[in-house]
């Protein structure tokens, strides 16, 4: 999408972040993003940093941080570098608990392989021999 001297409008940043224009404003009144400018028709027009943060948003919640782990980081966000460690800290732990959604899904999903691989076996078993099998 082109991005007009004003920034992108919320069709256009809906587009570009697959976030609709409903979640956007929730985003806004929520405090996960700060107030968006708005133009002289007092339409909201978003900047390219506003996309990139609302990917990274997505990002956040995509890998399961709750709705206010996200406006705590965010509220440390708009307090600027001197909370650069705290939102480190959050990240860090945030990739932790993913890490270990992670094992846990892997082990899952191995013991999901074995279970399909003993009944494929069994029902191979069941199976009568096929007629081209008979002549090999």
């Amino acid at each position: 999408m082109t991005e007009s001297n004003d920034g992108l409008t919320v069709a256009q940043m809906s587009a570009e972040t697959g976030v609709s224009g409903h979640t956007l404003r929730y985003y806004e009144r929520a405090g996960l993003i700060r107030p968006v400018t708005r133009n002289s028709g007092n339409q909201r027009r978003y900047s390219r940093a506003d996309v990139e943060w609302v990917r990274f948003l997505l990002r956040l919640r995509e890998t399961g941080m709750p709705v206010a782990r996200m406006r705590e980081y965010a509220a440390l966000r708009e307090q600027g570098p001197m909370t650069t460690g705290g939102r480190l800290n959050m990240l860090e732990a945030h990739r932790t608990r993913l890490r270990e959604q992670i094992a846990q899904l892997t082990a899952h999903e191995h013991a999901l392989a074995e279970k399909i691989t003993t009944y494929r076996e069994q029902l191979d078993a069941l199976e009568p021999p096929r007629e081209d099998s008979k002549h090999a």
